[in-house]
């Protein structure tokens, strides 16, 4: 297991209620439950930011494509999963 360090977050009553309330239907301790979505929420704006580099990047060396050639690949996509 990796250790561990505490944060102390500021939150709304009804949050603070509702999470105490999740972690008792769940037999989870609040401060798993909190790490856990804080875990999740880090992933995704993280993996969000390297899509937006990546599209921003792409964009500067030309490597792009038309609207119309992007529709027309969705399209296809959709129609091969589709059939």
């Amino acid at each position: 297991m990796a250790a561990s360090t505490t944060v102390t977050v500021r939150m709304s009553e009804t949050l603070k209620e509702r999470l105490g309330l999740l972690a008792e239907k769940t037999q989870r301790t609040q401060s798993f439950l909190a790490e856990r979505a804080i875990a999740g929420y880090v992933e995704r704006e993280l993996e969000m930011m390297t899509a937006v580099e990546e599209g921003l990047e792409d964009f500067r060396t030309g490597n792009v494509v038309t609207h119309d050639e992007a529709m027309r690949q969705i399209r296809e996509t959709i129609a091969k999963y589709e059939s």
